[in-house]
């Protein structure tokens, strides 16, 4: 019944803007989406990043707009990093959006701003910005985009292919439609994608499909990486040590939408994962839950920690 209901509002809802009864607003510049039909993670913060890189590669100012759920004030604008160094603290930030300004430190500008449209506007003055990057916003339409990119995760594509509350869609499949490009990601932890293909492209023939593979990049020490970010906030250049394997046992945690797939990243590329514990995403460690995750990896036999960037900007 519910389910219903939220279809029916959703489906209300995108009519009303493809009939401009509610208004869609240009960005005046270059302007690229990111986003989910599912509620979850879909490994787009990486693709975020991603897209930032090329574009300031090519010689555009970039600007990352995020809402940045998670955050101590999410009706604040938070200007996260002005393009050279970090401004602000996870806690004002949130999660994403702080993680985002750290892979992007002289690369883009990172704003966290629940109003899309004002913050771009502003950014655009201020900074001369000449491309945003919008995170999480395919269902945010009143921000009128160029490229609309859309992330599936193979592992678990559309659930029950119901919406919220009863599955995890965010509005009906159909809505598939709206997408530019299609990026099916995690692919390397599923057998076949074939599949899933035809499934898309049943809502949509004209989208170009990507097939994208999730890997460990390295491993980092948190004291390595924490040292980083506050040399992002002071503009000082700090190296990592960085590592690809961990020869011994390792208890994983994590804050993620979906932390089983990095719990079985982790058993693909041969870690010896003896124990896990995972968090509600978007989490905020305490000094308690430290001692705790230690003394769980004590008993598990484990001689490290693992977790990944998203939290470590936490702890």
């Amino acid at each position: 019944m519910f389910s219903w209901l939220y279809g029916a509002i959703t489906r209300a809802r995108n009519s009303l803007y493809e009939k401009n009864v509610f208004k869609s607003y240009s960005l005046g510049v270059l302007t690229v989406s990111v986003g989910n039909i599912t509620v979850g993670g879909t490994g787009k913060t990486p693709l975020v990043a991603l897209i930032a890189e090329v574009l300031a590669k090519k010689g555009e100012k970039v600007c990352v707009l995020t809402r940045g759920y998670g955050r101590e004030n999410p009706k604040k604008r938070v200007l996260v990093s002005d393009g050279e160094k970090i401004l602000t603290d996870v806690g004002q930030a949130g999660d994403e959006p702080f993680e985002l300004a750290q892979k992007l430190a002289g690369k883009a500008i990172v704003i966290a701003d629940a109003n899309r449209v004002s913050a771009g506007n502003w950014a655009r003055e201020r900074f001369g910005i000449t491309c945003f990057v919008l995170d999480d916003a395919f269902q945010h339409r009143k921000v009128r985009r160029d490229l609309d990119v859309v992330c599936i995760d193979a592992t678990n594509p559309f659930g029950n292919e119901k919406t919220l509350p009863s599955g995890i869609l965010r509005e009906p499949l159909e809505n598939l439609k709206r997408a530019d490009a299609i990026v099916i990601t995690r692919a390397n932890l599923t057998k076949d994608v074939s599949s899933l293909k035809s499934q898309i492209s049943k809502y949509n023939r004209t989208c170009q499909i990507f097939v994208a593979e999730n890997k460990i990049s390295d491993l980092v020490k948190l004291e390595e990486f924490s040292a980083k970010a506050q040399s992002a906030q002071s503009s000082e250049k700090q190296e990592m040590t960085k590592d690809k394997k961990l020869e011994t046992k390792v208890f994983a945690f994590c804050a993620l939408g979906n932390p089983n797939n990095f719990f079985e990243q982790l058993r693909q590329e041969k870690f010896e994962l003896v124990s896990t514990q995972k968090f509600p995403d978007h989490h905020s460690y305490t000094q308690k839950d430290i001692e705790k995750l230690v003394a769980q990896a004590d008993q598990s036999g484990a001689k490290a920690l693992l977790t990944t960037a998203k939290d470590a900007v936490k702890l």
